[in-house]
């Protein structure tokens, strides 16, 4: 059946050493992933089970791009983040199955109306407002999971223009990669195409028109965003 109107492709993430992208049609985060995160957040850790949001795919955007300041905030927010994307169908998986099912890991930026999430989590309302946010899931090029290697010690940092405002390690990431991919194919059919955010660390801060934000993960690529002028 035709449309009534143009409809956009899904957004790619470049994998390295291919020459076709990965196609973004599900982005899933992990929420307070980090017990150093949640405490400056003001809120305790939940141990049991990861808990979930989700953003628009088409809110993807490659790294090294500018964007404008987005609208309706006046507390912009930076979370560097390890982003897995999916290789195949999983549905209910063990920790085998889970494990097998990532394809690759990448350097990733949920960018966030903080402010506005803040409010909506004193009233008990969803997050959207503050984090399904236009342009604010930025992805830098992906590393196929059997060329990076198992996830454990590596650094994941940040920095505002040069000044180091995150530092941290991946195994101190509450629930594990795998764990995160068998606990959420309870509840989807994660299939190619879902990316999971799986948190960030301690030492999130607002940016404002004119910062680039630079970031890594040792053994991925790196990730850079500049913000521009509001529209």
């Amino acid at each position: 059946m035709t449309t009534l109107f143009p409809t956009p492709d899904f957004p790619t993430i470049p994998v390295k050493g291919e020459s076709a992208g990965y196609p973004v049609m599900r982005i899933f985060c992990v929420g307070r992933n980090y017990a150093a995160h949640a405490a400056e957040m003001g809120v305790e850790v939940d141990r049991e089970a990861p808990f979930y949001f989700t953003k628009n795919p088409l809110h993807t955007l490659a790294s090294g791009q500018t964007i404008p300041y987005p609208p309706g905030t006046e507390n912009y927010h930076y979370e560097m983040e390890l982003a897995l994307v999916i290789g195949k169908p999983v549905f209910r998986a063990s920790k085998d199955e889970a494990a097998a099912a990532i394809y690759a890991y990448g350097c990733a930026l949920d960018m966030t109306r903080r402010d506005l999430q803040l409010v909506a989590r004193s009233k008990q309302r969803p997050w959207d407002l503050g984090k399904d946010v236009e342009q604010s899931a930025v992805f830098a090029e992906l590393t196929k999971a059997e060329d990076f290697g198992e996830v454990g010690e590596q650094r994941i940092h940040l920095e505002v223009n040069g000044e180091s405002k995150q530092s941290s390690t991946l195994n101190l990431l509450i629930h594990n990669c795998v764990d995160v991919v068998a606990d959420l194919s309870k509840f989807y059919h994660l299939q190619p195409g879902d990316v999971i955010m799986t948190g960030t660390p301690e030492g999130v801060g607002a940016v404002v028109a004119g910062d680039r934000i630079t970031g890594g993960i040792d053994g991925l690529a790196p990730i850079e965003l500049t913000i521009g002028a509001a529209e």
